[in-house]
């Protein structure tokens, strides 16, 4: 399973960008999915996901401007992200739980990030 993420780029306060994520390769299912965020120094956190169960969840920092949402005939997940904050700033990896077979377990994937830098 491959999980590649496009949309990350520079963008000035305030601004706004769509990220974008699409599972492909020997695909299943796809259990969970969603957006962990890692800034220069700092571990890598939970943006947004969707659960097992469809929920979503949120970082508390990014509730109200970040929105999430997927596409499962394309197994594609996406990140709308508005009034972005310099502290928004990190690169962003697109994560999925998925099955590769009906016999296979469940096994966790990441794409290869993609950069978002919030500056004026």
């Amino acid at each position: 399973v491959q999980l590649q993420a496009s949309g990350g780029g520079l963008v000035q306060p305030g601004g706004s960008l769509r990220l974008s994520c699409a599972a492909s390769g020997s695909l299943f299912v796809i259990r969970t999915m969603g957006w962990y965020r890692q800034a220069p120094g700092k571990e890598r956190e939970l943006v947004a996901i969707f659960t097992s169960s469809g929920d979503t969840n949120y970082a508390d920092s990014v509730k109200g401007r970040f929105t999430i949402s997927r596409d499962d005939a394309k197994n594609a997940a996406y990140l709308q992200m508005n009034s972005l904050k310099p502290e928004d700033t990190a690169a962003y990896y697109c994560t999925a739980n998925a099955k590769r077979s009906f016999y296979s377990s469940w096994s966790d994937y990441w794409g290869q990030g993609t950069q978002v830098t919030v500056s004026s």
